[in-house]
């Protein structure tokens, strides 16, 4: 009782927190739509580590950090924002590839895990959504094993939604249809990570609660 007691709150933020569209669902859809569906599979892997990262840190005592030292949480949204619109710029000056060949410019020939693992790791609302949710739900009584299955939950959570994403973006009829369109996906993937990137600069001076 006492465990459900701390994961039904948790997880009933975080859950409709990892479903909602945000720069992770983006790289994981092109990822997937532009490189097939091991590259979207790999996007996810590194997407729920980073999670996995972010939620250990948290119950870590991150909270308490960016709590104490308010200019390291506006540094951290300043260069994860920053850092998103860059990528986003660099999709949308990307040359176009030709049909049936793998586009060459260098946001899309790294690694498909590395890249979601960094578009996790520069994710601000990440940061904060464990650092103000995750970590207020613990206390130094709670036992290490109920911190280790909410980290555990955090990562596999985000391994099946995004699995899911990445299956139907990458499936035959969804590629048939898009097969002409690749360029322009990387383009709306492009806008998107630089509207991301500058509404999370945007929202930087937002403290974050203790």
């Amino acid at each position: 009782m006492e465990a459900l007691s701390v994961l039904l709150p948790v997880f009933g933020v975080f859950i409709p927190a990892l479903i909602l569209p945000g720069p992770d669902f983006v790289g994981v859809v092109r990822s997937s739509m532009t490189r097939g569906t091991r590259a979207g599979l790999l996007t996810t892997l590194g997407v729920s580590i980073g999670l996995g990262f972010y939620a250990t840190l948290s119950l870590l005592g991150l909270s308490a950090v960016l709590v104490k030292f308010q200019w390291l949480t506006w540094a951290v949204r300043v260069l994860g924002g920053a850092y998103l619109a860059w990528l986003g710029i660099r999709l949308l000056l990307a040359r176009p590839a030709a049909i049936g060949q793998q586009p060459t410019h260098g946001v899309v020939r790294g690694n498909a895990l590395l890249f979601g693992f960094v578009v996790t790791l520069t994710n601000p609302k990440a940061i904060v959504l464990f650092a103000s949710v995750f970590a207020d739900s613990v206390t130094a009584s709670t036992p290490a094993w109920l911190m280790a299955l909410m980290i555990a939950l955090v990562v596999v959570s985000g391994l099946v939604w995004y699995s899911i994403v990445a299956l139907f973006m990458s499936s035959a009829p969804v590629m048939k249809r898009f097969q002409h369109a690749r360029h322009w996906i990387e383009r709306v993937a492009g806008a998107s990570f630089i509207l991301i990137g500058g509404r999370i600069i945007a929202d930087a001076r937002n403290p974050v609660s203790p």
